[in-house]
């Protein structure tokens, strides 16, 4: 998702992208723990990306 994007969201909802975001990258890091060969490199750091964005956006606005 672009941060544009992103920057339309309300604060609810960015707060529920933020869990999701958090929750699927914490289940492909314990698959990818338990040896799970299926998880996909690229997903994973696109979630960390989503994860930084979605935070520097609610940052944007709590100090703005």
């Amino acid at each position: 998702m672009k941060a544009a994007k992103i920057r339309e969201q309300t604060v609810d909802e960015l707060a529920e992208s933020l869990r999701e975001f958090r929750r699927e990258l914490f289940d492909i890091q314990m698959k990818s723990g338990a040896g799970d060969s299926s998880v996909q490199p690229l997903r994973r750091r696109t979630l960390r990306r989503e994860i930084a964005r979605t935070l520097t956006v609610m940052r944007e606005r709590k100090a703005g």
